[in-house]
């Protein structure tokens, strides 16, 4: 007779913090999730974008790109949930970009992790993580009540843009391609060059 499989255990912080720092470590549900850091075509598109966003979200109403109210912006931070399968414990998540109104946080944590769960986030999107991003970690932002949600594609030249709907649930995206200009929630007070996301 076989011995009962032996019961995986689950992952914890100091799990994630052992993990080098040249790759992206994240934990849900127990489960620790390595990933490379991006790679230079992802870069560009995290960091154009960002480039477009930040200079609005910090300039007054009247000049600069004028995003409607204050944002904070930030580049990959280390986000915490609680994990709804083990009170105890927390999912760790680290989106590319993510915003806050500056009304729901009006000022910065302290601390190396931020647990006010965020307006807005956006993923880069390559053929390793696409996947997990959309399956994994798509669904806990849409759980924490993360309103506007973006998935960038460098490969397929797409920018996808999510609502969440009041079931907590995305409503279908609204895709935008190559070097078009857009105005895209919930920034669209700003029309943004899709062309900067993309190598030539």
């Amino acid at each position: 007779m076989g011995q009962p499989a032996e019961k995986q255990r689950r992952a914890t912080y100091a799990d994630l913090e052992a993990v080098p720092p040249n790759k992206v470590a994240e934990l849900i549900g127990g489960v620790l999730h390595i990933t490379s850091r991006s790679a230079p075509r992802n870069a560009l598109a995290r960091s154009a974008l960002l480039g477009e966003l930040r200079p609005g979200a910090r300039a007054p109403r009247d000049h600069g790109h004028g995003l409607p109210g204050d944002w904070w912006i930030l580049n990959g931070p280390e986000l915490h949930f609680p994990d709804r399968g083990s009170p105890d414990d927390t999912d760790v998540l680290v989106p590319d970009l993510v915003g806050w109104r500056r009304e729901r946080m009006p000022e910065l944590p302290e601390t190396a992790y931020v647990e006010l769960a965020p307006d807005w986030m956006c993923d880069v999107l390559d053929p390793l993580t696409e996947e997990y991003k959309r399956q994994v970690k798509m669904p806990i932002y849409a759980r924490e009540g993360v309103r506007h949600a973006w998935l960038v594609d460098p490969i397929e030249r797409t920018l996808e843009v999510y609502v969440l709907g009041e079931d907590r649930r995305w409503g279908p995206a609204v895709v935008h391609r190559d070097a078009t200009r857009v105005r895209a929630e919930p920034f669209e007070a700003i029309e943004l060059d899709l062309s900067v996301l993309w190598a030539s």
